[in-house]
């Protein structure tokens, strides 16, 4: 039987000493891991943050895109409530015009009764105060009268004058002429039947005789 040498064991480590070595490699390991990988999350965030050459000038181009874009929007818009408001306020004024002249036509059959007490009174003439047919006179003018004044108060229906004015024929209708050297312009001389007015709208037109210039003599 062979008898082992001392030589032919090697010496064993303490246990203690070789734990020792690998914990020192470990922290060794573990402080040299995050300097790497801070040094490469750094490179790339450089990288993405600067931006190209031809980045810059698409940036630009998108920005005064969209400045234009703003402002063409801004100016549909104004346009747009402007249209809006003078819509509203033509809407308004038809409507009150819708309401002011309904009764047009109603009020035109109520001139021709005041025209036919015009022509009552008229025709009456003059009579001696305190007769019966005085009074009845009076009374008839003073139905005219009130109902000229209801029809004017309450509708804005109104008589306007034309003799002595200069003749338009907005307002004025001339059935005849007369030639006067004493006129410098054509103006109405006779009235034969009276104009009215409904509030500023003329709804009848009066009828008149105007007196013109008389021709130079050559």
């Amino acid at each position: 039987m062979k008898k082992t040498s001392e030589h032919d064991f090697e010496p064993t480590r303490p246990v203690e000493q070789t734990r020792a070595e690998e914990k020192t490699d470990a922290v060794k390991a573990d402080a040299a891991a995050p300097s790497a990988e801070s040094a490469g999350p750094s490179t790339e965030s450089a990288s993405e943050e600067t931006p190209s050459a031809g980045q810059v000038p698409d940036s630009e181009a998108r920005i005064a895109e969209l400045q234009k874009l703003n402002s063409d929007l801004q100016d549909q818009y104004l346009r747009k409530a402007a249209d809006f408001d003078n819509y509203r306020k033509r809407m308004i004024r038809e409507k009150q015009e819708a309401i002011d002249y309904a009764n047009t036509n109603l009020l035109l059959d109520l001139i021709e009764t005041l025209d036919n007490f015009d022509r009552a009174i008229d025709a009456a003439g003059s009579h001696e105060p305190g007769t019966p047919v005085a009074s009845f006179a009076d009374g008839v003018g003073m139905i005219r009268t009130q109902l000229a004044g209801k029809l004017e108060s309450k509708y804005g229906l109104s008589y306007y004058p034309s003799v002595g004015t200069a003749f338009d024929p907005n307002i004025h209708e001339a059935i005849g002429t007369v030639q006067s050297p004493e006129a410098t312009e054509p103006v109405v001389q006779e009235e034969y039947v009276k104009g009215y007015k409904l509030k500023d709208k003329v709804v009848r037109l009066a009828k008149v005789i105007v007196k013109m210039p008389a021709p130079a003599e050559n």
